[in-house]
């Protein structure tokens, strides 16, 4: 793409009313346009993150066996309206409601447990057709009380929620060890690995325990504490019930503690849901039989978030390699004829190899330079009447800043 024909422009300051670094900053490198609170338009350079995040999980989870759906963000309240009464504000005080213009009321999804089990009862009734793993990339609803964490916690935003079901106890509990890695892959794929650990906390309404899958960070609304003895990281919320590790029972004061982010949690269901929305199987005994229900939850637009906040810089953004809008941002320096024609040249052979981001303005050097690490593309070229004197291109890492002089055949090199 061309820098000249992308509408969005850099800015030198973000709107005085956000308050955290990754709004901030991707509003500044033109990502995102926030509409209001807890509510952001993603801009070309942010739909690509945003599209190659969702990539990497849904090639993650794809990787399990799990089937790609997508199922409707407004809700009927009867569905959530049974054992487990979801539809109460007493029991899910985030919901966005409305209504039709008959006065029905609607409801617009936070989570997708009860849908689906209506859904599987249509299609499912038998032992030979589990286990089955089901999940969607969507659009949720949550009323949040507050929005200051920019896209990390928003009132719309973009989820990832996985849905397994198994015929027993086992089965169930494979498929969960199974996820828990692949999620700790993933992230670590992305860039958060060694800032990543998965976390023992509770189940809340859904059973004792789960895992959430914590990013260490200062801009994290939540605390966890290291256990060194066995190694394994806890919530907050447990350590304070009993004051100290649940594994090991080291004291609390012996546990180093931490703010973090949550990117991911996965919770062992049971049959809470499959109980309440009347899902059974036949079993091989053609005996009627309840079914074992997991789920495993990403924010997508979180987990951007959480990249801006822990691996920006003073400068600006620095995206991995993975999810970044573009390989190369390809900075043309001057405009006589030569650099012009060398810069457009290079930017249709780079094209048939990576994504490129040509910045093809006219504008000041210092004003590309700046610009280019405010954006945080991984790699920058630099083509100049200088660096064609020498035959060769300047080349610099964006997340270590190590720059150096390499010629075009190497940079082309498959």
């Amino acid at each position: 793409m061309r820098q000249s024909h992308l509408f969005t422009k850099t800015r030198k300051e973000a709107p005085s009313d956000e308050v955290s670094k990754n709004a901030q900053l991707l509003i500044r490198a033109g990502y995102i346009h926030k509409e209001m609170a807890g509510v952001y338009t993603y801009l070309p350079l942010g739909l690509r993150v945003l599209k190659n995040i969702e990539n990497a999980i849904r090639e993650a989870m794809d990787s399990t066996g799990a089937q790609e759906v997508l199922m409707t963000a407004l809700q009927d309240p009867a569905i959530w309206q049974d054992d487990n009464n979801r539809w109460d504000d007493a029991v899910v005080d985030n919901w966005f409601k409305t209504k039709l213009s008959n006065g029905t009321d609607l409801g617009l999804g936070f989570s997708h447990e009860e849908p689906l089990v209506r859904i599987l009862k249509s299609h499912i009734n038998s032992y030979k057709d589990l286990p089955l793993v089901v999940y969607q990339i969507q659009v949720k609803f949550r009323n949040e009380l507050r929005s200051k964490s920019g896209i990390m916690r928003g009132r719309e935003f973009m989820m990832k929620d996985l849905y397994s079901f198994h015929l027993d106890e086992d089965d169930f509990s494979q498929y969960y060890e199974k996820m828990a890695q692949v999620y700790l892959q993933l992230f670590s794929d992305i860039g958060l690995g060694d800032r990543t650990v998965r976390t023992k906390a509770s189940g809340g309404s859904f059973s004792k325990f789960s895992d959430e899958f914590q990013t260490f960070s200062d801009a994290g609304e939540d605390t966890i504490y290291l256990c060194g003895k066995c190694n394994i990281a806890i919530n907050d919320e447990i350590i304070a019930e009993q004051n100290s590790c649940p594994e090991c029972g080291v004291g609390k004061d012996t546990l180093e503690t931490k703010k973090s982010i949550e990117v991911g949690n996965i919770f062992p269901l049971k049959a809470k849901f499959t109980e309440a929305g009347g899902l059974k199987v036949s079993g091989d005994d053609s005996q009627s039989q309840q079914i074992m229900m997991g789920c495993y939850g990403i924010g997508v637009t979180r987990l951007m978030g959480t990249v801006v906040e822990v691996l920006s810089d003073e400068n600006g953004i620095v995206w991995p390699e993975e999810i970044a809008p573009f390989h190369y941002h390809l900075v043309r320096i001057g405009d006589s004829e030569g650099v012009v024609k060398a810069a457009d040249e290079l930017y249709e052979k780079l094209q048939a190899q990576h994504d490129v981001l040509y910045d093809d303005r006219d504008a000041r050097p210092g004003t590309k330079f700046a610009d280019s690490d405010l954006i945080g593309i991984p790699w920058r070229i630099v083509i100049s009447e200088k660096t064609m004197a020498e035959g060769k291109l300047e080349l610099k890492n964006r997340a270590s800043g190590e720059v150096e002089m390499v010629t075009e055949d190497s940079l082309l090199k498959p």
